[in-house]
This record gives C-alpha cells, structure tokens and sequence, in this order.
C-alpha cells in the first residue's frame, strides 16, 4: 500500500517538473533565447504543452486577465501540493494507520 503512495508522489513531482520546464520554455522561446523552428527543441516544445494544457486551460478560463501575466502554472502547482499532501496525510491515515 506505501508503493501505492510514494508512486502518486513521484507523478505529482514530475507533474510539477513539467510544469515548471514548460513555464521556463516559454519564456526562453518568447526572448528568442532559442529557437523553435530546431526540430528538438519544437518536440520537447509540443511535448510539454500537450502535457501541462489540458490542466492548465480549466485554470485559464477561470483567471482574471493580468495583462502579459499568466500565473496559472502557480496556481495548479499549489493544488498538486495541496492534492499530495491531502493524500500523504490524510488518506494514508485512514486507510494504512501510519
């Protein structure tokens, strides 16, 4: 039952990984630091906004317009810890008792 836990653990940090390359890749195509148009960076690119989209435009369309802002990777890393620790804590005490 622990293998069950430390496995939702280790997604959730990956998730959040993920997130945070996707968010730094952003940044880095917008200030032309690199270049989409070579093909691997395009492929991690592709990747990581077919991975982190689907729970980032839910939050999207909910959030205010900031302007240039866009603080929803924030916002979802915040509910993936809370999420995890919920799980770590709680849901583990009642169903394993340590």
């Amino acid at each position: 039952m622990l293998a069950i836990f430390w496995l939702i653990d280790t997604v959730v940090g990956i998730y959040i990984f993920m997130l945070i390359a996707s968010a730094i890749l952003s940044w880095l195509v917008a200030f032309n630091v690199i270049n989409t148009n070579n093909r691997f960076v395009y492929m991690v690119g592709d990747f990581l906004y077919r991975v982190t989209e689907p729970a980032l435009r839910p939050i999207r369309r909910i959030m205010p317009d900031l302007g240039g802002i866009d603080i929803s990777p924030i916002i979802l890393i915040l509910v993936l810890q809370f999420a995890n620790m919920l799980i770590q804590t709680d849901v583990r005490m009642a169903l394993v008792g340590f």
